[in-house]
Formats: structure tokens, sequence, C-alpha cells
């Protein structure tokens, strides 16, 4: 089987589970390798995700390592099923950057998804012309036709919620981010329209924290937050101005929960961030 160029976002996190099962079993790679009958360097490229592991194999090694948490290893295997070419986000591989694809396959197969966005909205709730103007302004600039499979793509991720039961959806915006007249006053009243649109689907709870809250959210950045099949499977990312990092460990996962939860608490109610989103739409 040949070793993968760039492995995806959760085939790096099987790998990882894999050797944190394996660490805490007090089993080196050469004992797992024994096991397998693979070398040493067989088993570093499995808990890297640049090579793939069957079913089979990940029972061997559970068993080896004295895991009895059950849902874990069938989520695991879950995992190991998936190849490529099975998701739409596949035809776009050489085309965008992983990372793009990385986000599609996280939010398809989330069990539930959390998002702060402080200073610009949703991805998969924007709008053509927001997603365009937003990759105008990229830096250095990006050629037309690069900006067009961006948006492309970008729209294509509302599939999501067209599926008969889609993932909840718990974004917190901050009024920051409402304002920011992206695209100019046209624009960003048709994304203003677009939010209270989404704010009524059964599957998205929207809320906003006004400049006048008092209570205090430590973020600057957009934090995304997917629930995986078993909680050690949930992945948070964290965008930049230079790409998007993806975190799994349990005590990322647990300060970006918190982190959540407090900007949750911090926001209005579904009802009032509806209005307040009408309000300052009609401002515009």
């Amino acid at each position: 089987m040949p070793l993968r160029d760039s492995p995806s976002a959760r085939q790096v996190r099987l790998g990882a589970e894999l050797r944190k099962l394996r660490e805490a079993a007090g089993k080196t790679a050469r004992e797992a390798a024994g096991l397998l009958s693979n070398d040493q360097a067989k088993i570093s490229h499995i808990e890297a995700g640049r090579l793939g592991v069957s079913e089979e194999r990940i029972r061997r090694l559970a068993v080896f390592y004295s895991c009895d948490d059950a849902p874990l290893v069938d989520a695991l295997c879950a995992i190991a099923r998936e190849s490529r070419g099975q998701g739409w986000w596949d035809a776009y591989r050489g085309i965008l950057s992983p990372g793009f694809l990385d986000v599609a396959e996280l939010e398809h197969h989330a069990t539930y998804l959390r998002a702060l966005q402080p200073m610009t909205l949703p991805g998969v709730f924007q709008t053509e012309e927001y997603t365009r103007a937003l990759y105008g302004g990229h830096i250095p600039p990006l050629p037309a036709n690069e900006v067009d499979v961006r948006v492309e793509f970008r729209l294509k991720r509302r599939r999501l919620f067209e599926r008969e039961v889609p993932p909840s959806f718990t974004v917190v915006i901050h009024e920051a981010a409402l304002r920011m007249r992206i695209g100019g006053r046209g624009v960003t009243r048709e994304q203003l329209g677009r939010l209270l649109e989404v704010s009524e689907w059964p599957a998205v709870v929207l809320k906003v924290i006004p400049f006048a809250s008092e209570d205090f959210v430590e973020a600057t950045q957009p934090v995304f937050y997917a629930g995986g099949i078993v909680p050690q499977l949930d992945t948070v990312q964290v965008d930049s101005a230079v790409g998007g990092v993806f975190l799994g460990m349990g005590t990322q996962l647990k300060r970006y929960g918190t982190l959540l939860d407090l900007a949750e608490r911090a926001a209005l109610e579904a009802g009032p961030s509806r209005q307040f989103i009408h309000d300052i739409a009609r401002e515009l």
C-alpha cells in the first residue's frame, strides 16, 4: 500500500488515536510491529496517518493494547473503512489545499457542530457574493479562476443541511462580524437576510454577542468544533490569516469546549439574536 502524500485530518486522527492507545498500554512501536508482522517504520506511518490500516488490524491492536472501549474501536474502524473518492469534496483534491477538504469532511461526519465567529460569518452560511468579496481581498490576490473554485466549493458545503437529518449546529457570532461591510452595503444586507433565514432552520441555533455584553470571551479567531462519533474523536479547527490548525488532544478539546460554553452564555438567546440581526440589516 503506497504512502499518502497528504492524509486527511480524519486519517491523521485515526493514527493519533492508535498511538495514544499504544502509549497508554506501555507498548513500543517495535512490539506493535511484531504483532502485525510489519517493520517499525510501517507502524510509524500508520500512526501518522500516512498509511492505511484494516479494521481487522485495528481490532487486533486494540486487544494487544488491552483497550476495552468498544465504541472507540468501532469508530476507528469506521474511519478505516472510508476511502477517498466517497465524498463530494474529493473531486477537489489536487485543486484546493487539503484544509478546505478537511473541513467539508469533518462537517459531513460530525454528530454535532459548534462555532464562534468573531469577525466573519460561518462559511457554510455565506452567500455567493459575500464569499466572493472575502476571497477577493486575499493577500496576495488570487487568480480569478482560483476565486471561482473556492466560492463554488464553499457553496457546496450547504449540502450538509439538505440531508434528511443534518447535524445540529450552534453558532455564536459577535456583533463585529455582523457590522463588517464585506462587499459593501448591498452584499452585507443580503448576507444578513441569509442569516435570518438560516436561523429558522430546525438544526441551527444562531446566537449573537453584542458589543454591549460585559462577559469577556477570549477569542479573536474563528473556532470550529466538530463532534465525533465518540468524544475522543472530536476535532477543533482554529482559523487564522495563515491557515487553519486542527486540534484533537483532550486538553485542547476541553479548552475550546469551555470557550464555546462561555461564548454561548455571553450571547443573546436565539429570538433576541434574530431581532438584533434584523435591526442591523435595517440600518444599512
